[in-house]
């Protein structure tokens, strides 16, 4: 007879840490009706073979607060509950051999002084001070966050779960889920529960916490979870002298190695270069609890010899147990949290990348939020399930890609770095032709784009430096074409969606910040807030008829945006979303030209009295018919032009060939990331997100405040706005044109940190490095145009400081296109009659 219940309110999927985790965090925020079901035993899948590193600066600030959280919680949870965790601020070390490595870590400590962690930048004897066993003379010099720890992951495990239980929570181990059942609601499915070998559950919610499993339990429902195993390897030493508990964790990650104390010896282990990936997520074994893989010494013998050199003494001491446990990895190397779009109420926490038990105290908080309040309390976007399309979960391109992904984990973090493996996936039409014009390519969501053009006789590769690139004068006879004559930008990977029917215009308007109620034939920008008045989506919104709307986005956020539409309008509006990305190529013509060449190719007119801005209609072009839109996103006349995919490459020649007397050029993502930055233009993930409003973005005249006409998050746009925000978006300019910012780099007022940048670039119309930087006083006070006037302001190079001048803004007049005088000024960010939306 089973011990199951028939029903539960919320049922969470395996008993790792992060299950757990979530578990005792439903239960803290008040659901005590949580049935967690584990396979095996807790923690036995791959949380018990963990390292149990708990570092705490991440790439993001949102990412270091999940963690900052972790490190409160665990300190406090043996208290609670009277289980330890194991968990010991030792502090960490990671250290440089090579300068770029230092430049590296250098950033690291500017990040740490932007989130307000203590961090301090050492020698290379200092660091031999704090880690007296280290071989110390090949080192450029070395990092110390004294902050950083480490926890024992069974016992973690052991005292959430007993916290879970004293919250009312049920724990069942030995119990296999075999299905997951759903039912169609409205325009989705739904789950209502889940089958296993002692009998079905009934459910409201269902959370995906399995682990390496996660992927094959998420597709007994129709659900993406791109994850794939790989084998990780460390090894356990002998006792050694001067090894003691408070000894911190050593980072070497150009050697490829972390080293933590474990019982008097020392805990061995890393990330290789190139990764060993395990069996396919739809082929784990079972029963496979408290199980290693076989040891392999050879594929581990580039992480001993290069231990053995930082650590002179492992080479006189014994090894006494040798771990190859598999965990899995993601595509991107960021986790996977939230609740699916394929199926309504089936929530995913998996994929950790080995950082499940630093991670696990926030995540599983940040998620167990998510299902009680139905949506991110917090920006969550860098991790959210929604960044991936279906193609992600391809199996073979993931066992591909895993093998890059883990071997990249200590690799030295280039801010514009491509990943190779599983290439091409997703390809324009005009990709060939890209090819043949020498475009360097990069990657978004799966699609090839061109990110750069080499001149004739260079070749079209990324060599990576934190210096100057070897690619930015070809980035810049872009920018000049565009800005002096016309260039052709292949943006085909746009997201772009149809919304039909007779509620159209009415249902979605609802969720924009500006008035889409507009003539057919007109584009509009617009924000889509959530109930916070923060940032979910950004976009341009084309009336192509009475009942119809052509929306356009990023590349990134196709699966995110039709989420976020679907279930946000109601079963009963009459409205049809369609996802129609793959049937239009698009063509940026760009550049004061661009009229002339369109001109040469159409009878229809384009003039300014014919065409205004924000002016959508088709037109002839060649022997094609297309859609141009009066719009642009680099601050040039321009037009936009949608084409069907099958008459693409016609137009692209026409265009290449009737441009050559005017001296058209093709053009790539990198110019207009520079010239949108000069513009001040804002991007969703970067200046906007979901801790971000429009206030604080100065994005207020894409919100129709002066109306009475309601939007979503309209009230909390509001209540900023009188209030005043704590943080603002601002553009920035390097005083030297010498330096060259990548973003993420520390912005000082009067010598103290007060925020980052957002986006940078070599803008070659100001001649020097330009940004978007999020900035605000820590004590929360409002930013206001006098507190960036009145401060002396810099930005952190990798250690090195130079005077910037910021302010509201951009660096080019958004009408003349000229520089306006330094220092702030009184404009609010992007202007509506010059705008166009991220991409």
């Amino acid at each position: 007879m089973s011990d199951l219940p028939d029903r539960a309110a919320i049922v969470v999927i395996g008993g790792g840490v992060i299950g757990c985790s979530v578990a005792y965090h439903l239960t803290q925020l008040g659901r005590t009706d949580v049935l967690l079901l584990e396979q095996g035993s807790l923690s036995g899948g791959t949380t018990w073979h963990a390292a149990g590193l708990v570092g705490q600066l991440r790439a993001t600030e949102a990412g270091t607060r999940l963690v900052q959280y972790s490190t409160s919680l665990y300190e406090r949870l043996e208290e609670e509950t009277g289980l330890g965790t194991g968990f010991r601020r030792c502090g960490g070390l990671t250290v440089a051999r090579t300068p770029d490595r230092m430049t590296a870590l250098r950033r690291t400590g500017a990040s740490a002084a932007a989130y307000d962690l203590e961090c301090e930048i050492l020698t290379a004897a200092e660091a031999l001070e704090r880690y007296p066993l280290i071989r110390s003379n090949d080192l450029v010099g070395a990092i110390w966050l004294p902050d950083d720890g480490r926890a024992n992951p069974t016992d973690l495990t052991q005292s959430l779960a007993k916290g879970a239980r004293s919250g009312g929570a049920r724990i069942v181990e030995r119990v296999r889920v075999t299905g997951v059942t759903t039912t169609p609601v409205g325009r989705r499915r739904r789950v209502t529960g889940v089958r296993t070998d002692r009998g079905d559950v009934e459910a409201d919610v269902v959370v995906n916490c399995a682990g390496q499993w996660a992927k094959a339990v998420a597709a007994m429902c129709g659900v993406t979870v791109p994850l794939h195993s790989a084998e990780h390897f460390y090894v356990v030493t002998d006792q050694i002298d001067g090894v003691h508990r408070d000894l911190p964790i050593l980072r070497d990650p150009d050697g490829y190695t972390y080293v933590k104390e474990e019982v008097g010896g020392l805990l061995v282990g890393g990330f290789e270069p190139e990764a060993k990936p395990w069996v396919s997520p739809e082929h784990l074994p079972y029963p496979f609890e408290f199980q290693l893989l076989e040891e392999d010494w050879e594929h581990f013998e580039v992480l001993m010899d290069s231990a053995v050199h930082r650590l002179p003494v492992l080479a006189e001491t014994g090894i006494r147990a040798f771990y190859n446990g598999p965990e899995s990895f993601t595509p991107d190397n960021q986790f996977i949290m939230g609740e699916s779009p394929e199926v309504a109420g089936f929530f995913v926490g998996a994929g950790f990348n080995s950082v499940g038990i630093a991670s696990a105290g926030g995540a599983g908080r940040a998620l167990a939020e998510w299902v009680v309040e139905g949506e991110p309390t917090q920006d969550l976007a860098a991790v959210d399930i929604r960044r991936f399309s279906p193609l992600a979960g391809n199996t073979s391109w993931l066992r591909e890609r895993v093998v890059e992904v883990l071997g990249l984990h200590y690799a030295v973090p280039w801010p514009n770095r491509e990943l190779e493996s599983g290439r091409p996936q997703r390809c324009s039409p005009l990709h060939d032709r890209l090819v043949a014009q020498h475009a360097l390519l990069g990657t978004r969501n799966g699609w090839e784009r061109a990110n750069v053009f080499a001149p004739p006789g260079q070749e079209p590769a990324l060599r990576y430096s934190w210096d100057r690139p070897h690619w930015v004068d070809w980035c810049v006879a872009e920018q000049v074409a565009c800005r002096t004559g016309v260039a052709v930008f292949d943006q085909t990977s746009f997201s772009k969606y149809l919304l039909s029917g007779p509620d159209a215009v009415q249902a979605f308007g609802v969720l924009c910040t500006a008035d889409i109620d507009v003539p057919v034939g007109r584009t509009v920008y617009t924000g889509l807030l959530n109930g916070r008045g923060t940032y979910e989506a950004d976009v341009t919104v084309t009336r192509t008829g009475a009942d119809e709307l052509l929306v356009v986005s990023s590349a990134a956020t196709t699966v995110r945006d039709l989420d976020w539409i679907r279930r946000h309008v109601s079963s009963a509006d009459r409205l049809e979303v369609a996802d129609v990305t793959s049937a239009f190529a698009v063509l940026g013509v760009m550049g004061p030209s661009s009229r002339d060449l369109l001109s040469k190719l159409s009878q229809d007119s384009f003039s300014d009295n014919d065409f205004p801005f924000g002016t959508s209609r088709e037109v002839r072009i060649g022997y094609a018919v297309v859609r141009a839109t009066r719009i642009t996103y680099v601050g040039k006349l321009g037009w936009e032009l949608y084409i069907p995919v099958e008459q693409a490459t016609g137009v692209y020649d026409r265009l290449m060939a009737a441009g050559a007397e005017l001296g058209v050029v093709p053009a790539g993502y990198y110019a207009i990331e520079a010239m949108r930055l000069e513009m001040g233009y804002r991007a969703f993930g970067r200046e906007l997100s979901p801790d971000l409003g429009p206030v604080e973005a100065g994005l207020t005249f894409a919100c129709s405040l002066g109306t009475d006409r309601p939007f979503l998050g309209r009230e909390a746009v509001e209540a900023v706005r009188v209030a005043g925000p704590s943080r603002r978006v601002v553009s920035l300019v390097v005083a030297d044109p010498a330096a060259y910012p990548w973003g993420g780099e520390l912005v000082r007022r009067d010598g103290v940190p007060v925020g980052q940048l957002t986006s940078a670039a070599w803008g070659a119309t100001v001649g020097s490095g330009v940004g978007l930087a999020l900035v605000g006083e820590r004590s929360d006070g409002a930013v206001t145009r006098e507190w960036l006037a009145s401060g002396s302001w810099d930005l952190d190079l990798a250690g090195t400081r130079f005077a910037v001048s910021v302010g509201l803004r951009p660096p080019l007049d958004p009408v003349s296109r000229v520089r306006p005088a330094a220092g702030p000024g009184g404009g609010a960010g992007r202007p509506s009659s010059a705008s166009g939306p991220p991409r």
